[in-house]
């Protein structure tokens, strides 16, 4: 099968959450198993679209309303990530270094999607699947389904995945003229609630829609942000498909930014000399239990109730566990941490930002990663803390729950709790203290873990069944 995904992001091309390493090991990994499958995304004013070469595809223009904007597709030269990467070059419309947050969001957008619109109406290699991720490429279903000028396109099945149900990317139903021109007799299929509503339009209009875990299929029924009764209702063509994570990238036995590599043979070891490092480099006590947490510092991750779960920790636990905290987000807990660091060094530090190298190292020297999430679609942190040999402590929520089995279950390998409170989160580290502390079975455990299979081979089937059976 030819598949093209859609996507705002894309490791390492541009990285804001999750969907970016989903996008880039999906195409990856599809070609591995003998397809073709290819991504564009948005050109953005950053290092890495500077510094690759890149060839143009298609010259044109389009209107986005009453504004002409002219724009290239461009492909990159070397598929130095594993596939075709295209991206589309809008100059006055895509200019900015970042995916998100800027004034005319839904312009970029929408500018993007119909580049994208346009150049596959005037090709001759069409997909035979369209695959796009999150509401950023959401009215694309419609635009292929009811405007005029993409009529050549409408027989190409659809899939749209839910990555993040908590971002619907509305906008006033007043902007409806930058669509390209369409039947308004089915004006119905764009809006929810008075407003434009890409999210809810592509799963109204996309063949087929997935979320990346099964239990967040079933929870997005009971709290999508007011589109339940639109997810149960089309319930019929949904799936919840598990993420995977790259094992090529993610590998402890090759991970050049770990200080010692390590297998389940040497974890013991490894993890010993990578926790010294870490430890070294931040002014804590190797010997003390290291807690992590590595994720954007919002409500949806729970980062608020970090501050106060750490300070209660350090007290309730005669200062037997350091932590140690890398994100960015909300501005007032990022001052929070700092002043926090500041008052605890001795038992907690932050990096505030994102630091690739750094987070390797974290996975290969911590001991527990901690993900007190009110929300997750999937969380690949504990994925890739799994791979490393690092217990995670997480709140039973969306893939949470799917991945990590508590430790008082048959096979339990983790610890969980169910609600993201404080008092919660410092019971589930006494817990970890005391499997901390039971060194056989501690050492057994993480054995365990990195022996578990989440590697992207079994999501690729699952997609590619899913695309055969659209056929």
């Amino acid at each position: 099968m030819n598949i093209l995904h859609i996507s705002a992001e894309c490791y390492p091309a541009a990285k804001v959450g999750g969907l970016a390493d989903v996008a880039a090991a999906l195409p990856k990994y599809m070609n591995k198993a003998g397809h073709k499958a290819e991504l564009i995304m948005p050109y953005y004013n950053n290092k890495f679209f500077r510094d690759h070469s890149w060839e143009v595809v298609r010259e044109s223009d389009f209107n986005l309303g009453v504004t002409a904007y002219p724009y290239r597709i461009l492909k990159e030269k070397t598929d130095t990530l594993g596939f075709t990467l295209f991206t589309t070059e809008i100059p006055g419309l895509l200019t900015e270094e970042f995916p998100y947050g800027y004034w005319n969001d839904v312009q970029r957008h929408l500018g993007f999607q119909i580049a994208v619109a346009d150049w596959l109406s005037h090709t001759s290699d069409l997909p035979d699947v369209i695959h796009c991720h999150d509401h950023h490429s959401g009215l694309l279903p419609f635009m292929i389904d009811y405007c005029f000028r993409y009529n050549s396109l409408k027989d190409i099945p659809t899939v749209f995945t839910i990555h993040n149900g908590s971002y619907h990317g509305a906008f006033s139903r007043d902007q409806s003229s930058l669509i390209p021109p369409f039947d308004n007799w089915k004006t119905g299929m764009l809006e929810w609630t008075n407003a434009i509503n890409p999210m809810a339009s592509a799963i109204k209009c996309c063949w087929r829609f997935t979320t990346v875990s099964r239990s967040y299929l079933q929870e997005l029924q009971q709290y999508a942000l007011g589109l339940e009764s639109l997810i149960v209702s089309e319930r019929q063509k949904s799936l919840g498909i598990l993420n995977g994570i790259d094992t090529e990238l993610w590998d402890p036995a090759t991970d050049s930014y770990l200080e010692k590599n390590y297998t389940t043979d040497t974890v013991t070891s490894g993890k010993i000399k990578n926790k010294s490092a870490l430890c070294e480099e931040f002014g804590l006590d190797p010997e003390k239990m290291l807690v992590v947490f590595i994720g954007r510092l919002v409500s949806d991750k729970g980062a608020d109730l970090l501050p106060e779960s750490i300070i209660q920790s350090v007290s309730e636990y005669e200062d037997k566990v350091n932590f140690i905290v890398l994100g960015s987000g909300d501005g007032r807990l990022e001052n929070n941490l700092t002043s926090l660091a500041a008052t605890l060094p001795a038992s907690f530090q932050n990096y505030i930002g994102y630091n690739e190298k750094l987070a390797h190292l974290i996975y290969g020297g911590a001991d527990f990663l901690l993900m007190p999430s009110r929300v997750e679609p999937c969380g690949l942190n504990q994925l890739y803390a799994l791979r490393y040999g690092t217990i995670p402590i997480v709140t039973a929520t969306g893939g949470l729950k799917d991945t990590v089995l508590d430790l008082a279950m048959a096979g339990g390998f983790g610890i969980r709790f169910e609600e993201a409170v404080v008092r919660n989160i410092v019971n589930a580290i006494g817990r970890a203290v005391l499997l901390f502390e039971d060194e056989e079975k501690f050492s057994e455990i993480r054995k365990q873990i990195m022996t578990i299979d989440h590697s992207w081979q079994h999501a690729v089937k699952e997609y590619l069944d899913l695309y055969s059976s659209m056929k």
